[in-house]
């Protein structure tokens, strides 16, 4: 359990990290990304961004 958190952890750091350079091509722009202000901060939370990578990944894993 411990190490799944730990995986999910840097997978949010990771990702988070990579935004602006995923946003060049197309990436976290897709319809069902949200991205709003809130208190003059922007919250961005990528449903299917995640979903396409994820999908991605997986295949990617199978193949391996």
């Amino acid at each position: 359990m411990l190490k799944w958190l730990l995986v999910i952890g840097v997978a949010i750091v990771v990702f988070t990290a990579a935004t602006p350079w995923l946003s060049r091509y197309g990436l976290g722009r897709l319809p069902g990304d949200v991205a709003f202000r809130w208190k003059g901060r922007r919250i961005y939370l990528p449903f299917t961004t995640t979903l396409l990578l994820s999908a991605a990944l997986t295949l990617l894993g199978r193949l391996v």
